[in-house]
This record gives structure tokens, C-alpha cells and sequence, in this order.
């Protein structure tokens, strides 16, 4: 039966209205515990990144760290860092994440992107810095793809050696506030038959008012699909989740009703070319 790994984000982003009734997690032991009913509903990874109590992005490792070590005393689960985020952080600060040894993969995003008003700057120069420190911490990359023409970057990047083949891409479609592509099975099929062979892919829908494009992923063969508040909170259109748990509830519901099972830890970690724990 194939296998899907569900990946949860649990924390909303800063500036986001929390709709009534939801709890947004921001201290070590709300994330934590929120992340552990995850991991029971059939949650294996989770993506994580370097926040202060108020939910801010910093570089500062000590929240970081203490998340990290309360969801490791009952878990094993896959802890996914950021090099990503959209902030005023040097490119050191934003991969500050990789100096924690429990972190085995982490977001490497492959183009800038309009945000809003503004622009999400990653360069190539940026890419290759925090290429080289995903390797020396060997550390595996999810590559986080706002359009198409991100794919052949990848390509590029692993024929200098940058990356390592296999590539693993994460398309990350709208609507949400920036100018990647929208969420249409039309832009996953564009997408996908651009993908290198023998590549894994999975998706983000920022701002999701529905399922709808993470089962229209799973039938198009995606290996990796995303749910949690600092996404979205509606699972269904006018119905949102009460925690991230719910979401990830829902989603092995579909999971299974498309003939296929939520992969654990160790078998994600196969799939992903993840080394084995070393913590």
C-alpha cells in the first residue's frame, strides 16, 4: 500500500487572524503538546521554525531548542527546520536552525517571490550558502519550489553538485499573500512533468479553504502533503479545525479513502533519504 507522509506546520504566522475558538500554539509546551496529538492522529514530520515566545522569527536557539526536546522525549517524530521565512534575518540567522543536531530536514526555497507588497529575496548566491550548510550538517533539503521556472534552478544547482540527487521538490501553491502559482491540478500537471526522474515531490497550499488540492496531489502521486495553522485552518469550505491534530485527522480519513495509509517516522525517513536518528 503506498505510503504518504503527512508533514504539520503548526504554527500561524505572525500577523494572521486566529479565527475564534482556534488555539494557536507558541510556547514550548502548547507546541509540544499540540505536535504529540499530531503525531498520535498520524502526523510523522513536523515542520518547525526559530520563534520567540510571541510567535516572531529570531535566531535565537532556546525556545528552539526546548520545542525540540519535549517532542523528542515522546516521540520520533522527523523534526524539519527552515531556511526560509520572510524576515529581516541575516542569511546565517536564517539557517541558525541547522545548528541543532535533532533537525534532519530542512526547507531550502529556490527563487524569490512577490510577497504582498514586497518581495521574498532568495538568490542563487543565498541558495548556495545555505546549500553548502544543509551538507556539512548533513541535513536534508526540501526544496520549496513559487513556479516553474524554479524547477530547472534545481536542476542547475545539482549539475554544479550543489544538491544531491535524488532531488525532493515541495510545490508551494497560492492563493495566500505572495505571487506563486495558483493551487489548479492544470499547475501541478506543469509542475510535475517538468520534475527530473526519479524525484520525489509534495505540496504546500498556503491559505487552503479545502482539501481539495492535497487529494488532487496524493492522485498525481505526491509523496509529501502538508496541513496546519501556519498554512490554514479550514479543512472543508466554512469549516476549520479547533486544533492542528483535527487537521491531520481529516487528512488520514482522505488518505486512506484514496487507497493508501499515512507513513510512519521510519518509513519517511527511507523515503526521504534520511540517516538513521542520531539523537
Amino acid at each position: 500500500m503506498r505510503k504518504i507522509i503527512i508533514t504539520v506546520a503548526p504554527v500561524c504566522h505572525t500577523g494572521k487572524v486566529i479565527p475564534e475558538g482556534c488555539k494557536n500554539p507558541l510556547t514550548p509546551e502548547e507546541i509540544t503538546e499540540d505536535v504529540l496529538n499530531c503525531y498520535r492522529a498520524g502526523a510523522c514530520e513536523v515542520h518547525l521554525h526559530t520563534r520567540d515566545l510571541r510567535g516572531e522569527q529570531t535566531f535565537e536557539l532556546d525556545v528552539f531548542r526546548d520545542t525540540i526536546r519535549r517532542i523528542r522525549e515522546h516521540s520520533d517524530m522527523i523534526i524539519q527546520g527552515s531556511t526560509g521565512g520572510l524576515s529581516t534575518l541575516t542569511l546565517a540567522e536564517r539557517c541558525v536552525c541547522l545548528d541543532v543536531p535533532e533537525v534532519e530536514v530542512a526547507s531550502l526555497n529556490m527563487g524569490s517571490v512577490n510577497f504582498g507588497e514586497t518581495v521574498y529575496v532568495n538568490t542563487l548566491p543565498d541558495i548556495r550558502y545555505w546549500a553548502k550548510r544543509l551538507d556539512e550538517t548533513n541535513t536534508v533539503p526540501e526544496m520549496e519550489l513559487f513556479d516553474l521556472s524554479q524547477v530547472e534552478t534545481c536542476t542547475r544547482l545539482a549539475d554544479e553538485g550543489v544538491l544531491h540527487r535524488p532531488l525532493h521538490y515541495n510545490f508551494c501553491v497560492g492563493p495566500g499573500n505572495s505571487s506563486n502559482l495558483a493551487a489548479t491540478g492544470r499547475n501541478l500537471a506543469f509542475l510535475t512533468q517538468l520534475c527530473e526522474p526519479g524525484t520525489s515531490w509534495g505540496i504546500t497550499h498556503d491559505s487552503m479553504k479545502d482539501f481539495s488540492m492535497l487529494a488532487c496531489a496524493i492522485g498525481m502521486g505526491a509523496s509529501v502533503v502538508r496541513v496546519g495553522f501556519e498554512d490554514s485552518f479550514y479543512y472543508a469550505p466554512g469549516k476549520r479545525a479547533h486544533t492542528n491534530a483535527e487537521l491531520v485527522e481529516r487528512l488520514v480519513q482522505l488518505i486512506r479513502m484514496m487507497g493508501c495509509e499515512p507513513a510512519t517516522p521510519a518509513e519517511a525517513r527511507e523515503m526521504q533519504h534520511i540517516g538513521s536518528l542520531g539523537v
